[in-house]
């Protein structure tokens, strides 16, 4: 790989980093282990060709571009977090995983399953993720930072919500909004 393709790679990885999370190899690498997957098997359950999930993991290509695919990498996270804690056994995984393949998409926030707390609310994490992957359905993160770089004089909140949900990391809107219950 020459030093502009190691270069286009990183900046795909970057781009996924604050679109999605994290890079989508470490993502789908995760779901593989987790639900016992092969690349193959995971391609299928999300609805993509074997060679664009490949394309995805290794940053040759950036961005998810179907939301109903983005959605079902949030239901098999879900799943997988389900499995984790043993409230699912590896027969209903397998079960979920293929009305996940067979999901259409829809809202992004009217989600059949949820991950929630012990009170049965949905946590900070779940209602942040959907957040962000709302917006970033919608828009990539630069265009969210423009976006909210245009609103900064007229509506400074809601500025600082796009900034830190729509193009900021999980981990620091669940902070933020931790911050904010105070």
């Amino acid at each position: 790989m020459d030093a502009a393709q190691q270069e286009a790679t990183a900046r795909a990885r970057e781009l996924q980093r604050n679109w999605y999370g994290e890079p989508l190899g470490a993502l789908f690498r995760k779901l593989i282990d987790d639900l016992g997957l092969n690349q193959a098997r995971l391609a299928a359950v999300l609805g993509l060709s074997a060679p664009m999930l490949s394309q995805l993991m290794s940053g040759q290509r950036a961005k998810i571009g179907n939301p109903a695919v983005v959605q079902r990498v949030q239901l098999l996270q879900e799943l997988a977090a389900q499995v984790a804690d043993g409230s699912v056994s590896a027969a209903e995984a397998t079960e979920r995983m293929e009305e996940i393949k067979k999901s259409q998409g829809g809202s992004v926030l009217n989600n059949t399953t949820q991950t929630t707390s012990g009170s049965g609310a949905p946590t900070v994490k779940r209602v942040v993720r959907e957040i962000q992957s709302l917006l970033r359905s919608v828009a990539a993160a630069g265009d969210i930072i423009d976006a909210a770089d245009s609103l900064a004089q007229t509506h400074p909140e809601l500025a600082e919500f796009l900034r830190v949900y729509g193009a900021g990391r999980t981990s620091d809107a669940v902070a933020h909004y931790q911050s904010h219950q105070n």
